[in-house]
């Protein structure tokens, strides 16, 4: 009975979490060449408010994100963001699946996000203009509110437009470098817009080529109206950049096949046939000349250590009798000296035994542990 009493509590926990492992799951419609935006919070993945969270988000079946979107979160205190521009490639349904992490209590909670990408409403934007605004990291313009301010600001530079953004990239993600942890620093974030208008006479003149000769210069660009940017967005004159895709792009001239028969070339005429040629000749020599050179080598060092040898009576003969005798002489000594040293039976003296005894006279053999004896000795 107290075992079943032990079990029930696990039992319920158990199917309280199948309850919960079906994720919820989010429809979404991103728009082809169209910013879309997706805030990921703490109320959208059902984790508590106020508790710090970090996401991971992937699409289904494969390890990362597709190419055309990308994640971004500053803290576990700050939301995530999911933002990118499809491409026309990507028109179809793409299923992103997002995992929330509770960093207080370690839960996870899952949620899908069914993107349904289809073309854009409304008029076509053939007039693009991108802008690089130092003053903002990517994650404080993705939210609506400064999004909208920007558009506001950017209506008084280029008017009468209806402008939308088109889509917005981290300077970081453009070969941007790390600012310094200094206040006041930002990563800078690159802002598209688009608009059926056509860029404003202002616009032009920061795109003109006087106006990049200033900037090649380190002087800032030609600006012919008032910057309506300032001060809320700090951007770099010298990174606009204006696309007119108003006027169709001529198409690529597609080659046309030949009959594979080049066009007779005054320069170029090749031999119409070769002659035989009898490689026999250049064989033997490539193989016979260098063993004969290697015979020939071998004969020579054969013969000069072989028969140019001098014998030990030709050598006694070459040398002089003085110099025989006087050799003859010291050998003779040598051994003289050796044998008188060999019959001699006077004692060593005791000095020049490995060890005695100075009142006894004892001789001991040595108590040295050899073991402890260096190989070489110090010499002093």
């Amino acid at each position: 009975m107290a075992a079943a009493l032990v079990w029930i509590p696990f039992l319920a926990g158990l199917l309280a979490g199948l309850g919960r492992a079906e994720p919820q799951q989010t429809t979404l419609r991103p728009a082809v060449g169209r910013l879309f935006v997706h805030t990921l919070d703490p109320e959208h993945v059902a984790v508590p408010p106020a508790v710090p969270a970090t996401y991971h988000a992937h699409l289904q079946g494969h390890p990362d994100l597709p190419r055309w979107l990308r994640y971004t979160q500053r803290s576990p205190r700050h939301p995530g963001f999911l933002y990118g521009s499809p491409t026309p490639g990507d028109r179809g349904r793409q299923v992103i699946e997002v995992v929330a992490y509770n960093r207080d209590s370690f839960d996870t909670t899952q949620q899908s996000l069914v993107l349904l990408i289809g073309d854009p409403e409304g008029p076509l934007l053939p007039y693009q203009a991108e802008f690089l605004v130092r003053s903002h990291d990517v994650e404080e313009v993705l939210p609506s509110t400064p999004a909208s301010r920007f558009l506001i600001a950017l209506g008084g530079l280029w008017e009468p437009a209806e402008l939308q953004l088109l889509n917005i990239t981290s300077a970081l993600d453009r070969g941007g470098r790390v600012p310094l942890p200094i206040e006041g620093r930002k990563e800078g974030v690159y802002i598209k817009v688009g608009s059926a208008s056509p860029f404003s006479t202002c616009l032009k003149m920061v795109a003109s080529p006087d106006s990049q000769a200033r900037c090649a210069q380190g002087q800032p660009p030609l600006l012919s109206c008032y910057d309506t940017l300032a001060p809320h967005f700090r951007v770099d004159w010298c990174n606009v950049s204006l696309v007119d895709k108003s006027v169709p792009e001529p198409a690529d001239e597609v080659p046309t096949p030949g009959d594979g028969i080049l066009e007779r070339d005054p320069f170029f005429c090749p031999p119409t046939e070769a002659t035989a040629r009898d490689f026999l000749a250049d064989a033997l020599v490539t193989l016979l000349v260098p063993l004969l050179v290697a015979l020939l080598l071998t004969l020579l060092l054969a013969y000069v250590m072989c028969c140019r040898r001098e014998g030990r009576l030709k050598r006694d003969l070459a040398t002089s009798d003085i110099q025989m005798v006087h050799h003859c002489t010291i050998r003779g000594n040598t051994e003289e000296l050796r044998q008188m040293a060999a019959s001699r039976e006077v004692p060593r003296p005791l000095s020049t035994l490995p060890m005695f005894n100075v009142r006894t006279g004892e001789r001991l053999p040595p108590r040295v542990d050899s073991a402890q004896v260096p190989l070489i000795l110090d010499q002093r």
